[in-house]
């Protein structure tokens, strides 16, 4: 579904941040970004979604496809209304406007008002709270309650592929818990692909069918989440339950195999 080739980005014409970033999301898949702070992951949910220019980004070199169609050339409310959605890391939702506002605003890009109306019924049936607050203003929702905002308005575009940047940070783990549970449930009754970047590694493992690894905006690793679980590498750095090595990151990794497209 999704297609990520060898992409590189630069911010302000000088700083490097991706390398050659590759990856794929396929229909229906629930995908792990993973990685330390700053090692890229945002900044390639970004790139996918055609917002690097508000931040003084662009694409340097590679290519992003959805469905078999580019979309690096995209501007954003194109690459939304061809069902490609981000829930952005802070939930960044519009704490002026209303809960139900803020839904609307979700749809704004779709032209069939009574699916959209069946889309709204459909986030009351998964976040109750928010059929309950729904002409509250959202600042003053509870954090947990505003991330559900975020996934909601993101549903309300009615996207086939959802990007979630970090959706458990700042929340009380039954909170966490909650949330996973309805974004697998999303996944499960409109079979929407997710691509996910979480600071739990392991709660995103456990999420998703196959994992990316990256470091210093590079990946450094893939394949099935089962099978990272039980890599050493990513139990040391990652999961916290290796004996300590003295390795601080991937780079110290002399050992590790990397693919042929990661030494070019």
């Amino acid at each position: 579904m999704l297609e990520v080739n060898n992409i590189e980005v630069v911010y302000n014409d000088v700083i490097l941040v991706l390398k050659g970033i590759s990856l794929q999301v396929p229909p229906h898949g629930i995908v792990a970004l993973l990685g330390a702070n700053g090692a890229g992951k945002t900044t390639t949910l970004k790139a996918i979604s055609g917002v690097l220019s508000l931040q003084s980004g662009r694409l340097e070199a590679g290519s992003i496809s959805f469905k078999r169609k580019f979309i690096h050339n995209l501007d954003p409310d194109a690459i939304v209304r061809m069902g490609v959605c981000m829930v952005p890391e802070g939930r960044r939702i519009f704490d002026e406007l209303t809960v139900l506002e803020n839904l609307v605003i979700g749809s704004y890009t779709r032209s069939n008002r009574e699916n959209a109306r069946a889309d709204l019924e459909a986030v009351f049936d998964y976040f109750p709270v928010l059929r309950e607050r729904a002409h509250q203003r959202s600042v003053y929702l509870s954090g947990g309650e505003q991330q559900m905002l975020a996934v909601g308005r993101a549903f309300m575009s009615s996207p086939e592929l959802i990007m979630l940047d970090e959706p458990s940070l700042g929340l009380a783990p039954l909170l966490v818990q909650s949330i996973f549970k309805i974004l697998k449930r999303i996944h499960r009754e409109r079979d929407a692909a997710l691509l996910l970047v979480e600071q739990n590694a392991k709660l995103a493992l456990k999420f998703s069918s196959y994992g990316y690894i990256m470091e210093n905006g590079k990946i450094v690793l893939d394949g099935p989440c089962e099978r990272l679980m039980e890599n050493e590498d990513v139990k040391e750095f990652y999961l916290g339950v290796a004996e300590d090595t003295g390795r601080k990151s991937y780079a110290d990794v002399k050992h590790y195999k990397r693919r042929k497209r990661w030494l070019s």
